[in-house]
This record gives C-alpha cells, sequence and structure tokens, in this order.
C-alpha cells in the first residue's frame, strides 16, 4: 500500500505544510512538504517610507502566473536580478498586510499535465472561478527553486507565505535537502477509472461526522485526504479506515501526538533555523534536531518507521499565498495584528485536493449549524467549537459552501442537506 504525507509547519518565524500520501498501488509512500516565511521592514521612519524604499519595477511585461492557460513557470523576477539580500524588513513596522505590485503574481509548476477528466472541477467553466483557479500553479518545494532572486521576491510576504525576517543562510541549508520531484503530479489515475478521473475524500475533524456512519463512504474514494489528529481508531463506522494523503505541520503532528495518545492517535495515519526548517533539515537528514523548540528530538520517530522520501512533498510558499489572496483574504489583515493571520490546515488541504483531484467530496468541515455538533467527530461529550483568532472560521464556512452550491466540490451538510 501506498502513504503520501504533506507537511506543514507553523511558528512565529516560519510555516512549513508536510504531505504523506500512502497510496494504494503497492508503490510504496508518497510525501508533501509545505514550506511558508514572512518578512519585516525595519527602517527608520513610517511604514509608507519603508514601502517607497523598496523599487519594485512593474511586473506586467514579465510572465504572470495569473494566466490560467500557461503550462510554463512564471517570470518570478519582479525586483529585477538581484546579487544582494535585501534589508531586513520587519512585518511589525506595517500596520495591515502591505501591498505589493507582485503580489498576485506566483510561480507556474513547467510539468503541469492537462486532467483527461471532462467532468473535473478544475475544467469549470464559471467564469468567477475559472479566474481565481490557478490549475498549474506550483504546488510542492524543491532545492532548485530557492535563489537569491526568489528569496528577495518571496522575502515581501509573511510567514507562512514568504520568507520575511528570516535568514537566507539557515533556509536555504534546509531547502537544499529536499529531494528534486521526478514528477510534480501527486496522484495517478487509477487503473479502474475508465474516465479518467481523480476521486477523492477530504476529511476534516469536525464534529459534524459525529454519528454519520460514512466510513464506507470515504473509503470507496480513490484517495482520502486526512489532517492533523486524524484520530481512525474507534470511529471507523464513521470516519473511515483508509489515508492515502495525510497533511500536517511539525507543530500539529508533534502536539497531536501528545495531546491526544489517550484517544488512541500514537502515530500519523498509515494503511498497514526556525523550528519547521530545522524539523526539515534533520528530517531528511535523519539525525537529531540540534537547536530551537524541538530540540533533542528526531523528527524521523514520528513517521513509525513509514517515512520514505519519495512520498514526503513540501508545500510551496506561492501556493499558500494564493490560497489565501484568491480565496481566504481575511478582514483581520487589515489589522496590526494580520501577520498572525492565516487560513487553517484544513483549507490548506482541501484547495490541494482541489488541484490534485477532479471530484471532491469534503467531510468533517464546519458548516453554519456548527453549534448543533461537538468540536471533534472523536469527542464522547458536546464541546464547544473554538474559533481561534488567527483563523477566519466563518469565512472558510461560507467559502466552502460557496464550492458546495455552485458544484465545485460536495460537501457534507448533514441536516442542513435535507
Amino acid at each position: 500500500m501506498f502513504l503520501l504525507r504533506i507537511f506543514f509547519a507553523i511558528s512565529f518565524i516560519t510555516l512549513l505544510l508536510f504531505i504523506f500520501v500512502t497510496l494504494h498501488n503497492g508503490n510504496g509512500t508518497l510525501k508533501a512538504y509545505s514550506r511558508q516565511y514572512d518578512f519585516l521592514c525595519v527602517e527608520e521612519g513610517n511604514v509608507a517610507d519603508c514601502l517607497k524604499r523598496v523599487e519594485v519595477p512593474d511586473p506586467t511585461n514579465s510572465s504572470a502566473v495569473t494566466d490560467t492557460g500557461a503550462n510554463t513557470t512564471a517570470s518570478l523576477d519582479p525586483l529585477g536580478t538581484q546579487s544582494t539580500l535585501l534589508p531586513f524588513m520587519d512585518k511589525h513596522n506595517f500596520t495591515s498586510l502591505p501591498q505589493w505590485k507582485f503580489g498576485d503574481i506566483y510561480r507556474l509548476d513547467p510539468q503541469f499535465k492537462q486532467s483527461e477528466c471532462t467532468i473535473s472541477l478544475r475544467n469549470s467553466s464559471n467564469p468567477v472561478f475559472k479566474e481565481k483557479f490557478i490549475p498549474n500553479i506550483q504546488l510542492f518545494l524543491q532545492s532548485d527553486h530557492l535563489n537569491m532572486s526568489e528569496w528577495n521576491q518571496l522575502y515581501h510576504f509573511n510567514n507562512p507565505f514568504g520568507y520575511m525576517g528570516l535568514n537566507y543562510t539557515a533556509i536555504k541549508a534546509a531547502v537544499d535537502t529536499i529531494p528534486k520531484l521526478a514528477s510534480t503530479q501527486l496522484l495517478q489515475v487509477p487503473t479502474r477509472a475508465k474516465d479518467g478521473c481523480i476521486r477523492c475524500a477530504v476529511v476534516g475533524t469536525g464534529g459534524i461526522l459525529n454519528g454519520s456512519r460514512l466510513g464506507k463512504e470515504i473509503d470507496s474514494s480513490d484517495y482520502v485526504f486526512r489532517v492533523n489528529a486524524a484520530i481512525i481508531a474507534g470511529h471507523e463506522e464513521d470516519v473511515g479506515k483508509r489515508t492515502s494523503v495525510y497533511v500536517h505541520t511539525a507543530h500539529s503532528l508533534i502536539q497531536s501526538l501528545m495531546i491526544h495518545k489517550k484517544r488512541g492517535f500514537k502515530q500519523i495515519p498509515t494503511d498497514k533555523g526556525p523550528r519547521d526548517y530545522n524539523f526539515l533539515e534533520s528530517l531528511m537528514k535523519n539525525r537529531k534536531i540540534p537547536s530551537g523548540a524541538y530540540r533533542g528530538r528526531t523528527p524521523r520517530n514520528y513517521y513509525s518507521g513509514h517515512f520514505n522520501e519519495s512520498s514526503y512533498y513540501i508545500l510551496h510558499p506561492d501556493f499558500l499565498r494564493y490560497v489565501r489572496n484568491r480565496f481566504l483574504m481575511a478582514k483581520q489583515l487589515k489589522t496590526k495584528r494580520w501577520w498572525l493571520v492565516r487560513p487553517t490546515n484544513g483549507a490548506f488541504t482541501l484547495l490541494l485536493a482541489m488541484h490534485t483531484c477532479d471530484i471532491v467530496r469534503a467531510y468533517g468541515f464546519s458548516t453554519a449549524d456548527y453549534r448543533k455538533y461537538p468540536n471533534y467527530y472523536y469527542d464522547t461529550k458536546y464541546t464547544k467549537l473554538v474559533f481561534y483568532a488567527n483563523h477566519d472560521y466563518r469565512l472558510e464556512m461560507r467559502t466552502w459552501k460557496k464550492f458546495h452550491d455552485d458544484k465545485f466540490i460536495w460537501m457534507y451538510l448533514r441536516e442542513s442537506d435535507i
């Protein structure tokens, strides 16, 4: 059997998203990892002056990634060829999310292959969706993506959407350990799929699944995505048994295993400088973490002997920024605490599925009637859903419901579905 893991780690300094994929084709394990960073502009004077001093040429003459028909990597050098690092910038010097002329330009995947599925969500004719959705955006980070020019561009964006405030040498050392992917196509079309379509289930941890008895339906999908504390033991009837793609951050992995151990979450799902970069580099080199919050820990121990470099992917910061910019631009980004705000891991996972699958069914995501259900499906007693300040949960609820209503995805709504 084949498991793909995606890692996504977050701290105040960096954010990395890892994907670990288990595919049921006997080929072993796939993995995925996502990297994010933030930047700060520290200069005397006000933020407006600081912004003016950063020369930003008009990037309209370069190949914009917003061209959804393109199949080549976009020009990612809006600042011009740079041979030196930009001055240190501080996120605290900005009173809201800074706007850059090249903020909506993204790297494209030169290996992108168009889906042969005629009913794929990625082939939607909806004009609003087509304007926002970039099917060939670069999903995964590779060692050859990080050079001085890209660093300087991404240095304008905060964690987890760029490198703002981070150390180039330390981050590059970690990124250089990421293997070059033989293919950027995360999932293969199953041999039994005569229509060429990839059908996926994305399973969140929402209490709406408690008592749903949807386990068999979920397991009937070609691939099953899970995220964070994906507790399965004892809940198979509601959430299924299979896991093809597991998405997590270094923090969510370690904390979930600690907090939910008594509930049966003792290892990640299988079928049989900065904190995140320290985790990544030590994971790839199979060593103990030498410094930082997780000093002395051995990352591979958290994979229960199932770690495989060929099954581990890292999400590119451009993809994470694209998800926020195009689909989940929260109102809190206009406040002075803007740098704390980001989509949830579940949101990144669902959008990842929409870029790698043709037909997506979402389970365990919060709905407008969330008060009817416990916080998590594995809660034995009713627990109130907690809204943390760094996420806009209501925006995400509205977005998923809109996707469902417009038939881009199907989402389990329980009573609301009647």
